[in-house]
């Protein structure tokens, strides 16, 4: 007999908001972001590539008065939640994200607005701030954890399935951005998932996985290949 209804949820409780002021891993620091602590840094780090604001629905920008101002009003907000990333090692600041579309009463929350310096790109320190937001919800009480992206971006496409999200779908012409259509490709997890990627995570972050050039021994790609639903046809072929 076909199901009529979804499972019930009789010990459901509704997570609370994010709110953690700072999160530290091994590799990197999470800190709510604040203008006069981290605008003039990311400012300096971001400098170094345009390119990064490509798929982003704001900058680059020309002044850094301007940067300032924008983060000023980003740091003000509880959604989108922003976060400053901090590399442990040098101390610089390489990067934001946040939480967004934070919805405690349906379970859900999301990651984006993530926009990484080439200083901290393809990083330890990258991978484990985004672990450490996924960490957070889903030890919170969150049950899903959702990624959107440009349909044409890649790298965010890889990215998301690396960390195991899996892909559930493009939404055609979602949105428009900076005068272009935007194809929106979604990704997710659910606290099902949450076991299987914790362990993923743990052991691809331990000292132990990366030689003594901080190079990879085993990727994240493949813990976490099990735990993933479904495969983006993005990244096939």
């Amino acid at each position: 007999m076909q199901k009529r209804f979804g499972a019930v949820l009789p010990e459901w409780v509704p997570p609370p908001l994010p709110g953690p002021e700072e999160m530290a891993g091994a590799y990197v620091q999470l800190e709510r972001l604040d203008a006069d602590a981290h605008a003039h840094g990311l400012f300096r780090a971001n400098a170094a590539d345009e390119a990064i604001w490509d798929y982003l629905p704001y900058g680059p920008f020309a002044s850094e008065p301007g940067y300032i101002r924008w983060v000023r009003e980003m740091a003000a907000k509880d959604d989108p939640m922003f976060y400053a990333l901090r590399d442990r090692d040098s101390g610089q600041l390489g990067g934001v994200m946040s939480y967004l579309r934070i919805t405690p009463e349906m379970g859900s929350i999301e990651l984006g607005h993530i926009n990484l310096a080439p200083r901290l790109q393809k990083t330890a320190a990258a991978t484990e701030a985004m672990v450490l937001m996924i960490d957070w919800a889903f030890e919170a009480g969150y049950r899903r954890f959702e990624w959107k992206c440009d349909a044409l971006n890649l790298p965010s496409r890889r990215a998301a399935q690396r960390l195991g999200l899996s892909y559930e779908g493009t939404f055609r012409q979602a949105a428009v951005v900076k005068g272009r259509n935007r194809d929106t490709a979604w990704f997710a997890a659910t606290d099902g998932d949450w076991p299987g990627l914790r362990s993923a995570y743990e052991a691809w972050l331990a000292p132990s996985n990366f030689d003594e050039n901080g190079r990879q021994i085993e990727r994240l790609g493949d813990l976490t290949r099990l735990v993933r639903v479904a495969s983006d046809p993005a990244q096939q072929g």
